[in-house]
């Protein structure tokens, strides 16, 4: 995963997501990854109000179990928290 984030000077945060097909081919995994991404955001948001976030799934995130998601998720918030 990739994750970028930028300011929006807004008093929360923003999510987007780009899952294409290349990095998960059905859509049931794409869906997947789609909503362990959003509860992991949705439990951090706080921490990240001010910044626009956008998740970008590489290829072969589909093999990834739901832990090891959110694992490399919550790495990724504590880097921007600083």
């Amino acid at each position: 995963m990739t994750i970028l984030a930028v300011p929006n000077h807004l008093d929360r945060a923003r999510l987007g997501m780009a899952v294409s097909r290349k990095a998960a081919h059905h859509a049931v995994v794409r869906n997947r990854v789609k909503r362990i991404i959003r509860e992991s955001f949705r439990l951090q948001k706080d921490s990240l109000c001010g910044l626009d976030v956008v998740v970008i799934a590489r290829p072969g995130i589909a093999t990834r179990d739901n832990e090891q998601m959110r694992k490399a998720l919550e790495s990724h918030w504590k880097q921007l928290r600083r």
